[in-house]
């Protein structure tokens, strides 16, 4: 139905209930973003302290293995007993990742299939005449491509919530979220069921699973991993990168997937913070102390504040509702029974924003560019939050945001969303919480200083405060 006999029949889409809220939303934070008057924070200097790839087991037995546990989990849409090009499986006996299995976002292109970018109307879509320039790197580095990963419609959430795919587990809880929206990679990865996975991450969509499933993810610099061949979703946002349990692997899976080497640099060097104001509200008493231990072992005096942090996040929020509108204007006009209503109603909330709130979030955005770039002409890496709290029970609409009971599907990113309009990479890295529901941080580094990231999360691991624990039911890959 268009929308056009949507109204027709009384149906405006600015009347639907689902529109409206998000509506009432977007005009609140446009409303505070219009009132914001750009002033970089004075430069200050600061107390902050300076403190083997391994091969997957026979390609038959890792299918029969993933096709017996995905019911469970619903962490992938595709599994592939050969590859979707018609070339085969290959296990190379040399490139940095030989023989390692790993799976796929289902919005990165794979040779011979669609992209369904977790929507049920891109189902019937042409198959990728090619796969996705990453995915091409990775299988050149001897990878062994297994399958594509359950995520939300057109990455808009933070749960992984699908209405035409379903809902993914986490592995630690199977009643429980396990994130999104590349919650399917995530549970894989946490579950045991590939050894490294890929992701996408506007929002927090790969920070958010990372620390809900109990795995490291990594959102590399802006625009310093190449998105041919990946469903857009927010230009100035959108960044690929990968899940691991493991450090070195991870970063292996980064510097494939840039074309790039990283140095190794001392951690005493580094001057590090710990972030307040925003990112020490509404926090889970065992994030806190989580945090709490990490600045003592660093010895971090005092925090520091994300300029206009709150804003930030609702800059990004804006941007997000725009673009995306934008992009799916067509399908929002032609289709728009076709979207999960929740998705639906978010884009055309986005959709019916007026040009003159894009110039307000253009405005904030650049602002807030050249005050993080002052802020790291200070420090070396920021530490933070990266969830609120534990992996919310699936039928857990709300979470408590401020006293108030907020959407837990468009809310668990209230710590991730802030920092993406800078452009910086950021590492989610779990606290080590063995037979506990998982939580984990972020550590933030200035453009292009992922090697800052790696190094802090060797150290904190060699102390015993972060890493990878197992879900109680964990399988070989």
């Amino acid at each position: 139905m268009s929308l056009a006999s949507a109204a027709a029949a009384d149906l405006d889409p600015r009347h639907r209930p689902g529109v409206v809220q998000n509506l009432a939303l977007l005009a609140e934070y446009t409303s505070a973003l219009a009132g914001f008057a750009p002033e970089l924070p004075a430069t200050h200097e600061t107390d902050a302290a300076t403190p083997a790839n391994t091969v997957g087991g026979e390609h038959a037995a890792l299918i029969e293995q993933l096709h017996a546990r995905n019911p469970a989990l619903m962490a992938f849409t595709r599994i592939f007993a050969v590859d979707p090009s018609g070339q085969g499986v290959r296990t190379p006996a040399e490139g940095a990742l030989a023989g390692v299995p790993f799976a796929v976002k289902d919005l990165f292109d794979v040779q011979g299939l669609p992209t369904t970018a977790g929507a049920a109307m891109r189902v019937d879509a042409a198959p990728a005449a090619r796969d996705a320039e990453v995915v091409r790197r990775l299988k050149a580095a001897g990878a062994v491509l297994v399958g594509t990963t359950n995520m939300d419609e057109f990455a808009y959430g933070f749960a992984t919530v699908n209405a035409h795919f379903g809902t993914t587990r986490n592995p630690h809880d199977p009643a429980r979220l396990a994130g999104g929206s590349s919650g399917g990679s995530a549970a894989a990865v946490a579950a045991g069921l590939v050894q490294f996975a890929l992701g996408s991450d506007t929002n927090g969509s790969i920070r958010v699973p990372a620390a809900l499933c109990g795995i490291y993810g990594l959102r590399s610099t802006h625009g310093q991993v190449p998105l041919q061949g990946v469903f857009p979703f927010v230009q100035a946002l959108d960044v690929a990168g990968p899940f691991a349990r493991s450090l070195d692997l991870l970063q292996t899976v980064h510097e494939v997937m840039a074309d790039t080497a990283l140095a190794k640099i001392d951690v005493a060097g580094l001057r590090i913070a710990r972030l307040g104001g925003w990112f020490a509200r509404n926090l889970d008493p065992d994030l806190r102390a989580g945090l709490d231990g990490i600045s003592a072992a660093l010895e971090i005096s005092g925090p520091v504040e994300l300029p206009q942090a709150e804003q930030s996040r609702r800059a990004a929020f804006v941007m997000t509702a725009m673009e995306g509108g934008f992009l799916h204007r067509q399908a929002l006009r032609t289709n728009p029974d076709g979207f999960d209503p929740a998705v639906r109603d978010r884009l055309l909330a986005g959709l019916l924003q007026p040009a003159e709130h894009w110039l307000q979030v253009q405005r904030f955005a650049e602002w807030f560019g050249q005050a993080m770039a002052r802020l790291w002409q200070h420090l070396d890496v920021l530490i933070a939050p990266a969830v609120p709290c534990v992996a919310p029970r699936i039928d857990q609409a709300s979470i408590e945001v401020d006293g108030q009971q907020v959407s837990a599907r468009a809310n668990l990113g209230m710590f991730t969303q802030p920092l993406g309009l800078a452009g910086c990479p950021v590492l989610a890295v779990p606290l080590h919480r063995p037979g506990r529901l998982p939580l984990g941080v972020q550590l933030v580094a200035a453009p292009g200083r992922e090697d800052r990231l790696f190094a802090l999360a060797r150290q904190l691991e060699a102390i015993g405060l972060t890493g990878v624990s197992a879900p109680p039911v964990e399988g070989q890959a």
